[in-house]
């Protein structure tokens, strides 16, 4: 039956991904249906602290953008890639890395990839070589990021094994950003030279290549509450590393009788439900513009997405625990890579990193999986470069205008596959080693 269980959860996750948005949070509840109302599962409890997580951070980085801060960090990357064009290949995937590093979002990629591709068309780069390792640096960042979805999710799950958000962080930010660097050494030799690609120069003799515009977002001035709204972002996050790095700095309360620190979640809540206010009122934020952004549509729609996958996970693995301590644990003992596989393999179906956590993390803690492991394959879960289906790959295809960008005849020899695979091998190996050896 447990199998059969785990064969209804990867239909649901099937069919929404194919609806796709919504669909997959939708696809969580008729999953539930089936469990609780047709298999007579008791329902597990809905992943609250880890929904309330979510809704926070994209309170706050809603708040970011609303105040033109977001497009404010655009001009300032615009900038530094101008002056250094030459190692665009290296400085835009680690500028993309950082923006959603420090933003728990990787839609704040989008607003650079414009940017991207015109500087390295200016500077005669093969605009493939950026554009391809920068979505999937976007993508790496937010395993190590501290306020994304996917390390909310992580934290939740990992505070029974005495792992917080400073041991994740302190594996998997020097594992992605290695992975990132290995990704781009390598997306810097992909094609050929922008002046010899025969679909380029076919383009630009049809006349199929559009001029250059130059500067335009570093000749725009931006408001002094733009910039203020970064600034009070940036220390929003900061002081959730170090809340979660000092405990003395957290109140001690008491907790069902017993007296302990408060817990990283509800820290992470209130810090990024304060900053969101204080934005608004320090940087005169129209309230109402903060429901309209991208970012909080898309945010939002995630919340929904972990509810519904979360949930339905859960109770499957809530109970089975008997059976999969009993029996499936000693073939994944056996055979660690089988379950990092099956990790990649969600992350590619979902494309959420999020989605995927939540419902692949609680399997493999019932599966006996050492909870450091864990840590160290968390960067698998950001394998959705494998198909070129996301919003993010896709925008990349259509901004490059030289064609150098592309998604091939066979599908899967995209421009983004190579990269996003030496970037995940790297993440991982790095990731497991430093999980062994600080964890």
């Amino acid at each position: 039956m447990f199998w059969f269980e785990i064969g209804i959860i990867l239909v649901m996750l099937c069919i929404g991904a194919r609806i796709g948005g919504l669909g997959l949070g939708m696809a969580g509840g008729l999953g539930m249906t089936i469990l609780v109302f047709g298999l007579k599962l008791t329902p597990a409890s809905p992943p609250v602290n880890v929904i309330l997580i979510i809704a926070s951070v994209i309170l706050a980085a809603s708040t970011l953008q609303a105040a033109g801060g977001m497009d404010y960090l655009v001009s300032l990357a615009e900038k530094l890639l101008r002056k250094n064009p030459g190692r665009i290949t290296i400085l835009a995937p680690l500028i993309a890395y950082v923006f959603s590093f420090m933003t728990g979002t990787g839609y704040v990629v989008f607003s650079l990839l414009p940017v991207i591709a015109e500087v390295a068309r200016e500077s005669g780069v093969r605009p493939e070589r950026p554009l391809s390792i920068s979505v999937v640096a976007s993508q790496q960042a937010l395993t190590g990021s501290p306020i994304s979805a996917a390390t909310a999710v992580m934290i939740g799950l990992m505070l029974s094994f005495n792992i917080g958000l400073v041991d994740i962080m302190k594996v998997c930010v020097p594992a992605t950003l290695l992975g990132v660097l290995a990704g781009a050494l390598y997306a810097s030799r992909m094609g050929k030279e922008l002046e010899k690609d025969p679909v380029y120069l076919d383009r630009l003799a049809k006349g199929e290549v559009p001029p250059l515009v130059k500067g335009s977002l570093t000749s725009k001035e931006y408001s002094k509450e733009a910039k203020l709204s970064v600034i009070l972002f940036v220390l929003g996050s900061i002081l959730v590393v170090l809340f979660g790095s000092i405990p003395e700095l957290r109140p001690v309360l008491k907790y069902a009788g017993k007296m302990q620190s408060l817990p990283m979640p509800n820290v992470i809540e209130i810090v990024m439900m304060t900053v969101a206010l204080i934005m608004v009122v320090a940087c005169k934020v129209k309230v109402d513009r903060i429901a309209e952004g991208s970012v909080f549509r898309a945010g939002m729609m995630g919340v929904i997405i972990v509810f519904g996958v979360a949930w339905m996970s859960d109770t499957v693995v809530d109970a089975n625990t008997a059976l999969i301590k009993g029996g499936v644990q000693a073939v994944v003992s056996q055979y660690p890579w089988l379950f990092v596989l099956a990790v990649f393999a969600v992350s590619v179906l979902t494309a959420s990193q999020a989605v995927t956590t939540a419902a692949m993390m609680p399997l493999g803690i019932a599966l006996g999986v050492p909870a450091a492991v864990l840590v160290g394959i968390f960067p698998a879960v950001c394998s959705y470069f494998f198909l070129p289906t996301s919003t993010a790959m896709v925008a990349s295809v259509a901004i490059d205008s030289t064609g150098t960008t592309r998604i091939g005849k066979y599908v899967l020899n995209h421009s983004y596959m190579m990269p996003g695979l030496v970037t995940m091998i790297v993440c991982i190996g790095v990731g497991l080693t430093l999980a062994k050896v600080l964890l």
